[in-house]
This record gives C-alpha cells, sequence and structure tokens, in this order.
C-alpha cells in the first residue's frame, strides 16, 4: 500500500524513458474487460477488440433487451473463431439502481436554483419541474440537506447531462430538490445516486433473476458482477441461486462494490466473493473524493492477500468521446496496476464511446510499462510474510515455483491444473513472466450423461493478472496427477514456442502434481 510497489533502478535516464517499448507477445500481464453494446457490437469491431487485449465480455443488462445481448454474443462467439483467442462471458446485474423515469424519452432542461420533485408514480410524465423514479421509498430514506446526483448512465463526470441536487423538504411519497447546477436530461437512461443512503431493495433483484436463469442459464456465463454487493449474505444468496441452474453453479461471483455500505462490509464480503469489483463510478458520489484513492488501495491490497482477482473501473472515460487518454486518466492506469489490480473494467469507454478498439489498445500499453516498474521483490516478501507460517501445501508450491522461476530467470511458469486454482495461487505471487495455465479437463457425470470438465475454468482465469490459459485435449493421454506422461507438457512447450514466449536455450518452470505430490521443476530447453 505504499509507493515503493514502484521499482526504479538507478541511473535512469529520462531519454531511456522515451525509447519505444520492444514488442510482447501478450499486451499485457493486467487484463482487459470491455463491455459490449452499440458501438462495440459487430464481429469485425469485437474481433479488433480480441486482438488488442480483451479478455472478457461484460454484458450489462442495466440497458438494452436480452435479445440485443444475445444478438451481440452470438457476434463475439463468431470473433473468438475468427481470431482464435479466449474471451470470458460477465453478466452485469443491474441490482437496486434507481432510475429516472422518463417514459417519452424526450429531453428534459433543469435550471439551477428552481425546485425539482422526485416522485414514485411512474404513471406521471417528465418534465422539468417533476422526475419520476423507480422507487417508492427514497422520502423514507432521504432528509434535508441530503445530496443527490443524476446522471446518464455510465456517466463521464465531464457532461452536462449531470446535475446535483440538494434535498429541500420531503413530501409525503415525493421529495422535493433544489437544482445546483444547470443541464439538460437526453439520452436513453438516467440513473439516481443519494450519498451514503441504505436502498431497501434486495442486491438480486426479481428481474436480475429472470435473465441470468434465461439469457445466463443459456450461455453458460463464466462470471456474475453482482452490483451493488452491500454484505456477504447479498454473495451467498447469489450463489445459493446459482447452484440451482445446472451449470452456472461454476460460475464465479464477483461483487461490485459501489457505496459505503459496501465498504464498511468489504472484508465479509471479500471472504465469500471470488473476486471483486471496485466500481468507482458511484463509490466517486458516495465517497468525498479526497477518500477514494485510499479505499482502492486498500481495496486491492485485501484482495491481493486473499488471492483474489480485484477489477478497477472508470479509469479514461474521455476516450468515450476522444483518441487520447487525459494526463491524470493514463496515470490512473498505471497506479491501479502499481496498487495490484487484476483486470481494467472499461464500460462507456467501448458500449458507446467512439473508439473502442484503441482504449483497449492504449489500456494494454499503460498496462505494460507499469508492470514493467512494477516491484516484485517488495511484493513477493510481502505476500509470504502476510501469509505467514506454517503455509499450506499449495501455498508453498506456488510461491516457490515464483521464486525459482525468478532466480533462474525463466521465459515462463507452466503450471498443470483441473480446478484452476494451483495456476491463481502462483498468480498471486506476482511472477513477472506470463502462467501458461494448462487445465486438464476431467470426465463427470450427472447420472444422466457424461461430460468433460475445464472450459470454464480455462476461461475464468482471463481475468487473473499474468495468467495465460490453454484448454488441452481431453483425447490425450495427459494426466495432472502423473508425470510419467510426458507429452501433455511437450504439448504445452510446442504452445508456448508458436506464441513467442518460449526460445530455445530458454529455462521454464513447470508445476504438477506427482502422485499425490505436488513438484516444482526447472527444465533447460536445447535448440
Amino acid at each position: 500500500m505504499n509507493s515503493s510497489n514502484l521499482l526504479l533502478e538507478e541511473p535512469i535516464r529520462m531519454a531511456t524513458i522515451l525509447e519505444p517499448s520492444k514488442a510482447s507477445v501478450f499486451p499485457a500481464m493486467t487484463k482487459i474487460i470491455g463491455t459490449l453494446g452499440v458501438k462495440s457490437r459487430s464481429v469485425d469491431v469485437i474481433s479488433d477488440c480480441l486482438k488488442a487485449g480483451m479478455s472478457a465480455a461484460r454484458f450489462d443488462f442495466s440497458w438494452g433487451d436480452p435479445e440485443f445481448h444475445q444478438e451481440t454474443l452470438e457476434n463475439l462467439k463468431m470473433a473468438v473463431k475468427k481470431t482464435k483467442k479466449l474471451c470470458a462471458v460477465m453478466l452485469d446485474t443491474t441490482g437496486p439502481e434507481l432510475q429516472v423515469i422518463n417514459k417519452s424519452n424526450h429531453p428534459i432542461s433543469l435550471e439551477a436554483d428552481t425546485l425539482l420533485v422526485l416522485t414514485p408514480d411512474v404513471e406521471k410524465e417528465a418534465t422539468p419541474n417533476l422526475l419520476p423514479i423507480n422507487y417508492n421509498g427514497l422520502a423514507k430514506a432521504v432528509k434535508t440537506g441530503d445530496t443527490i446526483f443524476i446522471g446518464q448512465y455510465l456517466f463521464t463526470g465531464k457532461e452536462t447531462t449531470s446535475v446535483w441536487l440538494e434535498v429541500t423538504e420531503v413530501k409525503g411519497d415525493d421529495v422535493v430538490c433544489l437544482i445546483k447546477s444547470s443541464a439538460t436530461l437526453s439520452g436513453s437512461l438516467y440513473t439516481l445516486h443519494v450519498s451514503q443512503i441504505h436502498i431497501d431493495q434486495p442486491t438480486l433483484t426479481e428481474l436480475d433473476k429472470e435473465v441470468i436463469s434465461t439469457w445466463g442459464v443459456r450461455n453458460s456465463i463464466d462470471f456474475l458482477s453482482l452490483s451493488y454487493a452491500r454484505h456477504a449474505e447479498d454473495v451467498r444468496h447469489a450463489r445459493e441461486f446459482l447452484s440451482k441452474l445446472g451449470d452456472l453453479s461454476q460460475t464465479q461471483i464477483f461483487a461490485k462494490i459501489e457505496n459505503v455500505e459496501g465498504l464498511t462490509h468489504f472484508d465479509e464480503i471479500l471472504q465469500e466473493a471470488d473476486g471483486i469489483i471496485f466500481g468507482r463510478g458511484n463509490l466517486g458520489i458516495d465517497l468525498p473524493p479526497e477518500k477514494v484513492f485510499l479505499h482502492q488501495k486498500v481495496a486491492l491490497f485485501k484482495c491481493n492477500m486473499a488471492g483474489k482477482p480485484a477489477v478497477v473501473t472508470r479509469v479514461v472515460d474521455s476516450m468515450t468521446d476522444n483518441l487520447r487518454p487525459t494526463r491524470a486518466e493514463a496515470t490512473d492506469v498505471a497506479n491501479a496496476v502499481l496498487d495490484g489490480c487484476d483486470a481494467i473494467l472499461l464500460g462507456a469507454e467501448t458500449l458507446r464511446g467512439l473508439y473502442p478498439v484503441e482504449t483497449i489498445s492504449i489500456i494494454g500499453k499503460i498496462c505494460s510499462e507499469a508492470e514493467k516498474v512494477f516491484n516484485q521483490d517488495l511484493y513477493f516478501k510481502r505476500t509470504v510474510k502476510y501469509v505467514g507460517e506454517p503455509m499450506s501445501h499449495l501455498e508453498s508450491i506456488a510461491s516457490s515455483a515464483v521464486r525459482a522461476a525468478i532466480k533462474v530467470r525463466a521465459s515462463v511458469i507452466i503450471c498443470f491444473t483441473s480446478s484452476g486454482r494451483a495456476a491463481r495461487l502462483i498468480a498471486k505471487y506476482r511472477p513477472t513472466m506470463p502462467v501458461l495455465s494448462v487445465v486438464i479437463p476431467q470426465l463427470k457425470s450427472n447420472q444422466l450423461r457424461w461430460t468433460f470438465s475445464g472450459a470454464f475454468e480455462a476461461r475464468q482465469s482471463l481475468i487473473v493478472r499474468g495468467i495465460f490459459p490453454m484448454l488441452a485435449d481431453p483425447r490425450h493421454p495427459g494426466d495432472p496427477a502423473n508425470a510419467t506422461n510426458e507429452s501433455v507438457l511437450k504439448v504445452a512447450l510446442d504452445h508456448g514456442k508458436a506464441l513467442g514466449v518460449i526460445k530455445p536455450h530458454d529455462r521454464v518452470v513447470v508445476c504438477q502434481k506427482v502422485g499425490d505430490s505436488s513438484v516444482v521443476k526447472i527444465i533447460e530447453l536445447e535448440d
């Protein structure tokens, strides 16, 4: 959590920083999640996004109907076949999101220093003096003097379509507000956010459940982004719901922390969730601006020490309309990497932005540069100290594999796994080289049919920093618990050579099981 996460070795000449970076096989070790939408849903654009470095696609059900998202997903599948690049699928729930109901979709001009009534009566028409909202408990939750923000969904902060309100009076179910800034509400979806209040609605709404049990089941989603996660019970409830939906029992749940309530219960949520999404859009409203950075650093540190993926959102909002990020945004991306994030999630930038491919490309370049000066030695020591002794068997093997790889300057770590857990533990120690995760399919039965596992496990590592998965052929005679069979290792080495990460005379660290034992071995390749 300190500035020594940055590694700079003396002497440093500024001129050397300006030298072009060497091309690498992977855009970055840090992963990039792109939200697919109106500007990024054609086969060609998605293909270019995958080539630029997108490893997971987010489908945001706060807007758009299932048919729209299904068409986009079918295009994603075609793009995956076309580019031969794996891509995970994330379904993002709506959650207890407060929305403005503007049935006419006509622009609404709001004038500063005038009064505006927020009403739960959705049958009324939206006007410059009255806005219907989809929540009938707002009057009970707010008090005079509270601040309310209304902005276009995935607002970037610079639009003239965002407005701040101050509560002046509560009249029955209505809330009377003073408009603090002039704005014009135009667009398809506007959301409302009140700082630091409890919204008395379930985190997983009935609409969310319907989408998950239909669209989610049909498409075997890899990740569920649980919006507005506020308590550990929210995650447990979502997991219980998924457990009854066949293959979705394997779906990983990423808790999206978007308000102070979620931060207050962060430790308990982290324990239950498979990963964390630090939703800075809403957090930036709920928290005082000067507190956002510290909460981010603490949250990422906790995720790192728990060995669970941490995702940061809202990094290059200006690229929604511009070809380059601002100086502050570029620095923000780099700092997120130095803080320890696993992935960057792009929202408006790829959903409705004009430059989705360019945005992904430049994010990858910034992440790659930051990774070069990430102080891995300090991070490794701190993680080992935090884990303490005695280490678990797997943790000991994982940390030993990373230490050995760094000492011998290995080009890659190859890890054989069936569940993906071993590879994730290796990635927890942030090796400076890629982790090639070879997922060995396992034959399983539900008493009605036999199937092979592995596809879920391979795609779910696409959000973990530094892991690059390959799915072994289920017809292959390899077995992760059988080291006498070197054929799978040869396939993995050949795959690494084909990618360009393994070259003649390179050293490779291999982590695999031998019977009931785990083994770390070092291989030096010949010509």
